[in-house]
């Protein structure tokens, strides 16, 4: 079986300042570095250092080869990752404030520059029973995840950042939900915990939901079980890539036959060490500095 992550690359560009800026407001950065980032890219490095086997599928400018470079070093597959030589790599412009909350801006560039044909080609490369994982950074996520359905890929959405595009996507063809809570009210149309996770079983009775719920811990459901894993305590620094950190986690432990609690617990953990870190790629930690 073979993980495909059909998703964004960044650079990041993030500012510290005291509090995010509202509107009307101009603001003093303290400080500002420049990361890379990118919810795929996140989510395949953290895939990787999880100790697990997978391939990145999406596109780059020339300005982007140092994230592929970063992908490769962590083991990384980029053979599906294209660059494009007249489009530049996504751009986020990213507010941190004194106590690690952060806002994000986006700039798509290259993310936006998917096409029919670059997705026919990857999917090509994969077969019935393989994973695919994406996200809503990218162009064209609703033929992705048709297409791959079709191709019996078991796909595996985190419809973050939330927008009307993602909820035109056919999301009956999705088997695992990565959701926060703003993510599930905007999917169900319900606040709490539970009644998201009750309304995804009624709106999507085939897929398994896992709802992230910051430090409050994360929930796990398929409709008819359900499972909690608290959070784990930790400083906060920078909260950025703390959810793509989870997510790559627990989807590399469940690949490789971890059952859903163990998988949980490993992925807190990584979350709770990450936002101990600047930055959103360089934050996640190894599988060896788990100490579980």
């Amino acid at each position: 079986m073979n993980v495909v992550n059909f998703g964004s690359l960044n650079i990041d560009y993030t500012f510290q300042v005291s509090e995010i800026a509202r509107p009307g407001q101009t603001i003093d950065s303290q400080h500002v570095t420049c990361f890379p980032g990118g919810k795929g890219l996140n989510q395949s490095i953290a895939f990787a250092r999880a100790g697990g086997r997978i391939f990145h599928a999406g596109m780059i400018g020339r300005d982007g080869l140092f994230l592929k470079e970063l992908l490769e070093k962590d083991g990384v597959d980029c053979t599906c990752l294209k660059v494009l030589e007249d489009v530049g790599t996504g751009k986020a412009f990213i507010q941190v404030d004194r106590n690690g909350q952060n806002s994000i801006v986006l700039s798509g560039g290259a993310n936006k520059a998917i096409t029919e044909a670059h997705i026919l080609a990857v999917l090509n490369r994969f077969s019935a029973g393989d994973w695919l994982l994406t996200q809503n950074e990218i162009s064209h996520v609703d033929l992705l995840i048709d297409l791959a359905e079709k191709r019996g890929l078991r796909v595996i959405f985190n419809p973050s950042p939330m927008s009307d595009a993602a909820l035109r996507c056919p999301l009956e063809k999705v088997s695992l939900f990565l959701l926060n809570e703003d993510e599930g009210a905007r999917l169900t149309g319900k606040e709490d915990p539970q009644g998201i996770l009750a309304a995804m079983a009624a709106l999507y009775p085939r897929a398994e939901v896992i709802l992230t719920l910051g430090e409050k811990g994360s929930l796990w459901s398929d409709g008819k079980e359900t499972i909690f894993q608290e959070a784990m305590p930790a400083d906060a620094v920078d909260t950025t890539g703390a959810g793509d950190t989870y997510t790559g986690y627990v989807l590399a432990c469940l690949s490789r036959g971890e059952g859903i609690r163990a998988s949980m617990r490993k992925a807190a953990r990584a979350a709770a060490i990450a936002v101990t870190r600047k930055g959103a790629a360089s934050s996640i930690p190894c599988l060896r500095e788990l100490d579980l």
